[in-house]
């Protein structure tokens, strides 16, 4: 449907976003200032305790500091009620008392005929309502009494009952003026193919309604009594109501609950739906009939920014997660992702209750995993990789998964993840599994939680002097020249958001810049966010005042140029301590001569006059007395560096 000229802007002249933002926060009184039309509230869109969202109540818009979280009236319904944007408009016109302009003769037909079959679904759930009550479905009722479900939790879920029989429910609300072929197309009836009269799709089946983001009932599940049926589950087939690739079971429930801070959880089936949300649990959802798509992400991703996939503990639930894990790594963005909660092996969610209770249940979802974490067991879990090739093959598998993901960010961030578990699985010192392979199962943990982390080595280095001062000299000059000129931000953001400073400052400007990066004025936002202080205590540093991309603002190849000079001078500063280390941890396990090619390769990357012989005596180090080619501090770290090699070899 089109909108006539000027009905959008009548629609935000009647409408305050405040008022609308409003029926879904509490807005923060002592950071407020309606006065100016200055709102803030903990963001709608993701949990948390501080104000970080911002309404603008005389501009319209809305943004959230946190997840970045931005749009206008319209938007704003579209998210939080998960309907589209006709529907959002219809929301918002009704607040506002504007009626909508008239419909094209056909798009009103259409809109009819979806009422007046809505209206069919809702007739057939009070129907097999009225079915549960009857002496035909006492079975049904043990079964449900035996899964933990009262009368009133029946109520409560509009559970209902399709008795055995061919006519049923065709027979029932024909009578009551539904027209035979309104139950074809909503999935009620199929067709005979022998010449008969339709006859009723659900027999001798526990019936669960299905209900899209407004409550509308728009297709039903079906619980088959009969053990020897050959499906135990039985939804409604695709009609114009129902789409199950886009559709979850209970999404109306759950976006109130996740609204109200309660962590967003993805189950498998009807039951497990009802059990966690009955065991007050409920912001949970499950998918119908098919794995986890494309269009449900979308939707979960909407309602929160991390759902928990919660998946029975056994191959087949397994293997859904790593379906899903295959179609989100595409999609994923910064502020959306999943983690996996897996269940005991043997045991789906409503098992887990049953036997274990509530408190058990909430471990596991406080103790979901990560999809980086789940990501790695998948391809190392039980197997060996006691061959060069076989670590070869590893390394090939991860590295074509990362590359699905389109976020640059992210893909570095999970490069960065899999390397450190990597190290955590091939070091030397984990000696504990033989011949690197894997000791552990899916109930068990990950093996890196049982060897011994990378860290940093207990013995002294002479390369520690003078580096954390030359360290924070070189981020203030990144950070100072961000400032200058925050277009070049894009091209380093990823070396931005790896950068490491035991200087609190530093860090905290580094997020400020990574959370206002894509703002119209970034110096501006940040000062608003952090004050005045932090920015201003970084530009008073002396040394700043001769860097050239300070004094240049604006100045895109300049920046450009000093950003990449500083990043890969810290890489390089940092990677030498790194490297001894490596050399050390060696020493341990493996023969001098890795010692020594170690610490020739630092040596040599701060000093390439040092060269190699292709022996391993000590004059296997030509030392160049070259110093008028080498800084002072870079002629510091050469020497140091041969201090060390000197103390190892002594040993």
């Amino acid at each position: 449907m089109s909108l006539p000229p000027g009905f959008l802007d009548q629609l935000r002249d009647r409408l305050s976003l405040g008022q609308v933002v409003g029926r879904k926060v509490m807005w923060d009184n002592r950071k407020s200032n309606p006065g100016k039309g200055d709102l803030w509230a903990p963001c709608p869109f993701h949990q948390e305790k501080t104000a970080s969202f911002h309404v603008d109540d005389r501009k319209g818009f809305y943004y959230c500091f946190g997840c970045h979280a931005k749009g206008d009236a319209i938007s704003f319904v579209r998210e939080t009620e998960n309907v589209g944007f006709m529907e959002a408009i219809q929301i918002l016109a009704g607040e506002a008392g504007l009626p909508m302009p008239e419909r094209d003769p056909q798009a009103q037909q259409k809109a009819d005929e979806r009422t007046q079959l809505v209206g069919v679904m809702e007739q057939a759930v009070q129907q097999f309502r009225l079915n549960l009550n009857t002496a035909a479905a006492a079975e049904a009722r043990d079964y449900l009494l035996r899964r933990g479900l009262d009368a009133e939790a029946q109520a409560r879920w509009d559970i209902g009952f399709a008795p055995p029989g061919w006519e049923g429910l065709r027979t029932a609300l024909t009578d009551k003026g539904a027209k035979p072929e309104e139950l074809l197309k909503v999935g009620l009836v199929k067709p005979s193919d022998k010449g008969r009269a339709p006859y009723d799709t659900f027999r001798d089946r526990i019936m669960f309604p299905i209900r899209d983001g407004r409550g509308r009932a728009i297709a039903f599940g079906g619980r088959a009594m009969d053990p020897a049926d050959n499906a135990k589950y039985l939804n409604s087939p695709e009609t114009p109501l129902f789409d199950k690739s886009r559709t979850l079971y209970n999404v109306q429930k759950a976006r109130e609950a996740a609204g109200k801070g309660q962590p967003l959880v993805v189950a498998e089936g009807y039951m497990d739906v009802i059990a966690l949300s009955e065991a007050g649990f409920g912001a949970t959802v499950a998918p119908l009939g098919t794995a986890v798509t494309e269009h449900h992400l979308a939707m979960l991703w909407r309602i929160a920014p991390e759902p928990i996939i919660a998946l029975d503990g056994d191959t087949a639930g397994l293997r859904a997660a790593m379906r899903t894990i295959d179609i989100a790594l595409p999609l994923l963005e910064a502020g959306k992702s999943l983690r996996f909660a897996l269940m005991p092996d043997g045991m789906d969610p409503d098992d887990v209750l049953k036997s274990k209770g509530r408190g058990a249940m909430q471990k596991l979802l406080d103790g979901a995993i990560p999809m980086v974490e789940l990501l790695w067991r998948r391809e190392t879990e039980g197997k060996s990789f006691d061959s060069p090739e076989r670590k070869a093959a590893l390394d090939k598998a991860l590295r074509d998964k990362i590359k699905l993901i389109a976020d640059p960010s992210i893909r570095n961030h999970y490069g960065q993840a899999i390397k450190d578990m990597r190290w955590a699985l091939f070091s030397p010192r984990k000696a504990a599994t033989p011949a690197g392979k894997r000791q552990t199962s899916w109930g068990k943990g990950p093996a890196w939680e049982r060897t011994t982390s990378p860290t940093a080595t207990s013995k002294s280095s002479a390369l520690g002097t003078g580096a954390a001062a030359e360290d924070d000299m070189r981020i203030s000059v990144i950070l100072a020249t961000l400032l200058a000129t925050p277009a070049v931000l894009p091209r380093f953001e990823g070396d931005l958001e790896r950068l490491e400073s035991g200087n609190a400052g530093h860090l905290a400007l580094r997020d400020a810049i990574l959370r206002h990066g894509d703002s119209a004025d970034m110096v501006t936002d940040m000062r608003a966010d952090l004050g005045d202080a932090p920015i201003d205590t970084l530009l008073a540093q002396k040394h700043l005042a001769v860097i050239p991309s300070v004094r240049r603002a604006g100045d895109l190849d300049l920046a450009a140029q000093c950003l990449t000079e500083e990043f890969a001078k810290l890489a390089a500063r940092r990677g030498h301590p790194a490297e001894i280390r490596e050399g050390e941890e060696e020493i341990t396990g493996e023969t001098d001569e890795n010692l020594t090619f170690r610490l020739r390769r630092a040596a040599q990357a701060v000093d390439p006059t040092i060269k190699p012989t292709g022996k391993t005596e000590d004059a296997d180090f030509e030392v160049a007395d070259n110093g008028a080619k080498l800084s002072k501090d870079d002629r510091a770290h050469r020497d140091a560096i041969w201090a060390n090699i000197k103390i190892e070899k002594s040993r």
